[in-house]
Formats: structure tokens, sequence, C-alpha cells
């Protein structure tokens, strides 16, 4: 991995930190489904706006947001800005926990489209469970914790921009992170994750739309 001296200011395709981790490889290959998809649905959402459900409408807003985010952790990714990757996690994670709840109770879109106000939405850990293929309520709450604590600041933060500095002492980074592969494929897998749960909320919801699944995964 190139650091030091020898860190260009900015990172491309062709010599990213963390190029050829098995794990960004794969958030790439879902990026490009993601994106296919979505300008799939866009196109038929333009033509059939005056007939859009609720719920369609509410999606048309949210998966694409969500697209947008994982692409920006992605860039990120790339650059070697890990910590402010996992900051935009929480994010994401939400815009995923939201359209899957929504798709499997279409009686709250009415209060989506309402504000979603923080007192009367669901909490987070509650829509997570729409989108969690039986991962046990305590799993879902350390997720929601560990995320949590990346966008407050809490002291359990810190651990995540912990590097191992040129003295071997350890420190707290202030920039790029080119040496961690483990927090990387982490943040990629994740991400990877939550925009499988996206697109196939994107096919569920807009079953008008045929959204072919790519190759291998």
């Amino acid at each position: 991995m190139i650091r030091g001296n020898d860190t260009p200011p900015v990172f491309t395709p062709g010599n990213e930190p963390y190029l050829g981790l098995e794990p960004v490889l794969h958030f790439d290959h879902i990026i490009c489904w993601s994106l296919e998809s979505n300008e799939r649905v866009a196109k038929w959402t333009r033509k059939k706006s005056d007939s859009l459900s609720p719920l369609q409408r509410a999606a048309c807003q949210i998966i694409p947001q969500s697209i947008s985010i994982a692409l920006s952790i992605r860039e990120l990714i790339r650059q070697g800005y890990l910590f402010s990757a996992l900051i935009l996690m929480r994010p994401l994670i939400e815009r995923a926990a939201t359209v899957s709840y929504l798709d499997d109770h279409p009686e709250a879109v009415s209060l989506w489209e309402g504000g979603w106000q923080y007192h009367k939405r669901p909490k987070l850990a509650t829509m997570m469970a729409s989108m969690a293929g039986g991962v046990p309520d305590n799993e879902v709450q350390n997720i929601v914790k560990s995320h949590n604590s990346m966008v407050h600041g809490d002291p359990i933060s810190s651990y995540q921009n912990l590097v191992a500095l040129q003295d071997g002492e350890i420190g707290y980074a202030s920039g790029k992170i080119l040496n961690n592969p483990d927090l990387c494929g982490s943040i990629a897998m994740e991400c990877y994750l939550y925009l499988i749960v996206i697109t196939a909320r994107m096919s569920k919801i807009f079953p008008e739309v045929r959204l072919d699944r790519p190759t291998g995964h």
C-alpha cells in the first residue's frame, strides 16, 4: 500500500490504497447493479408519475439518496478516509431500514409523508427488524449503538481511527488511513449488504420493472 512520502494527494481507481481487496470488489459490483436498477426504475416512474402508489413515491426519494450515500462512502474508501466513510454508514442504514419498514408497513407511509417526525416514527432498531433476516434483537441493538457512537462522537468511536505512527506509537488519524485493510473490508462489506437490501426492496416495490441480478451475486 502507498503511504508516507509516496502518498499522492488524490488517489485514482488505478492506484487506490485498497485496490484488489475482495470486499471492495463486491461493493463495486453491487454499486453497478444498484445504479443500473435505479436507472430502469427512474425511467419507468417518470412515465407513470400520475399513477404511483404512496409507497412508490416515497421509494423514489429514499432509494436514490441511499445510492448517493453509498457512492460517497466508496469514494472515501478510495481516498483512504475510512473514519468518514464509517460516519456515513449511519444514514445509509437509516434509509435501508426506512424503505424496508415502509415496504412491510405501507400504512406508515402517511407518517413518512407527514415529515417522519422523530417522536412519531419507529426507532431505527424497530425498522431494522424489517431487513434483519433473522438477526437477533441484541445484535441489531449493537449495530445501532455502534453507528450512533460514530455520529455522536462517543469515546468508543475513537477506536476506529487509531493508527500506528512511524515511531511505533499509536495515535488518532486526522486524515487518510492507508494501512488498515480489515477496517476497509468491514466497511465495504457492510455497505454491500445494505445495498443488497435497498436494491431488493426496489425490485419488490416496483414489480413492473425487471431488475436483473448481476451474474455471480
